[in-house]
C-alpha cells in the first residue's frame, strides 16, 4: 500500500490523482515555428497583405503565460479538470500585421480590396486547384476566441502575467 501524502490543502490521500488538460491556442514564443513565421515573412519581405477587408479576432498563447500556468499547476493545489490556455486579449490578423510591422520598423502594408471581389477569386480558386480557394480563406478570415476564465478562476488571478501584444512583441523580436 502507499503511503498517504499530504496535500496543500491539508487532506490526505494516498490514491488521489491529479490530471489537468490543457488546451492551448497557437503557441508562440522565441524560436517559434508554423504559420506565424509565414506571416512573419510576407511582413518582413514588405509583400502587402490583401485580407485586411476582413476582420477577425484570434486567441494566441504566449509561451510565458503558458509557462506561467504549468508553474501554477504543480505548486498550487488547483482542481483537476480541462482548461482552455490562452492570453486574455485577443487579436485580429490586422492587428497582428500592424504590431509585426511596427516591431520591425517596416511600413504596414494591408490592401483592404472589397470582399466579394476576393470570394469571387476564392471561389475561381476552388475551381481551378489554386492556393487561394474558399476553405482557405474561411481558415485565413474565420474567429477562433476561447476563454480562459474556468483557468484564471482555478488559479485565483484576474489577469495573465503577460499581455498579448507584449508577448508577440518579444516572439517577433526573436524570429
Amino acid at each position: 500500500m502507499e503511503p498517504a501524502t499530504s496535500r496543500p490543502n491539508g487532506t490526505t490521500n494516498s490514491l488521489l490523482k491529479t490530471t489537468y488538460i490543457l488546451r492551448p491556442c497557437m503557441i508562440h514564443g522565441p524560436g517559434n515555428k508554423g504559420n506565424l513565421n509565414l506571416l512573419y515573412q510576407v511582413v518582413k519581405r514588405g509583400i502587402p497583405y490583401p485580407l485586411g477587408a476582413f476582420e477577425n479576432r484570434r486567441s494566441f498563447t504566449s509561451i510565458d503565460n503558458l509557462s506561467f500556468v504549468i508553474e501554477q499547476l504543480i505548486e498550487k493545489d488547483i482542481p483537476t479538470g480541462i482548461y482552455n490556455m490562452g492570453d486574455d486579449e485577443t487579436l485580429s490578423t490586422n492587428e497582428l500585421i500592424t504590431l509585426m510591422a511596427a516591431t520591425m520598423g517596416k511600413p504596414n502594408r494591408i490592401w483592404n480590396w472589397n470582399k466579394a471581389v476576393i470570394q469571387f477569386f476564392a471561389r475561381i480558386g476552388t475551381v481551378l486547384h489554386l492556393p487561394l480557394n474558399t476553405e482557405r480563406l474561411q481558415k485565413l478570415t474565420e474567429n477562433y476566441v476561447v476563454s480562459n476564465a474556468k483557468l484564471k478562476q482555478a488559479l485565483g488571478i484576474d489577469k495573465m502575467p503577460v499581455k498579448a501584444e507584449e508577448g508577440f512583441r518579444k516572439t517577433v523580436k526573436s524570429l
